[in-house]
């Protein structure tokens, strides 16, 4: 198999949660955090993916990134995007994945990994 045909094989296989982190990833997103909800019934989703940017233009260019790689690699658009305008949290609903993008200190003050603590979360390395 060519390196091209490989590359196509392991992008095919990067699945909507997997993409989104790499889109974060490539922002220099910090403490990302996957937290698996399909076992609890009154979940809003099945995954909430979390992170945060150093400032309001990161956390701004991260939620924008997310929306551009995964319109361009997988024809998702997001069904909703809230929050762009303060750029302190900014949710991108894929329906099934929300992604929430903070910054530092409004993270800390919802603190929704705490929300949904009985929940399984994967702390993803920053990178």
């Amino acid at each position: 198999m060519t390196k091209t045909k490989q590359a196509k094989a392991v992008d095919q296989e990067m699945n909507l949660q997997d993409r989104i982190i790499d889109a974060i990833q490539d922002i220099k997103g910090k403490n990302i955090v996957k937290i698996d909800l399909q076992s609890l019934a009154e979940a809003p989703a099945d995954w909430f993916i979390i992170c945060e940017g150093e400032s309001t233009t990161q956390v701004r260019a991260i939620s924008e990134n997310i929306s551009k790689r995964v319109k361009n690699e997988m024809r998702i658009l997001p069904n909703h995007i809230e929050g762009v305008d303060g750029s302190k949290w900014i949710l991108v609903d894929y329906f099934d994945t929300i992604v929430h993008v903070f910054y530092p200190e409004t993270r800390n003050f919802y603190d929704i990994e705490d929300l949904w603590s009985d929940a399984d979360s994967t702390a993803i390395a920053d990178v």
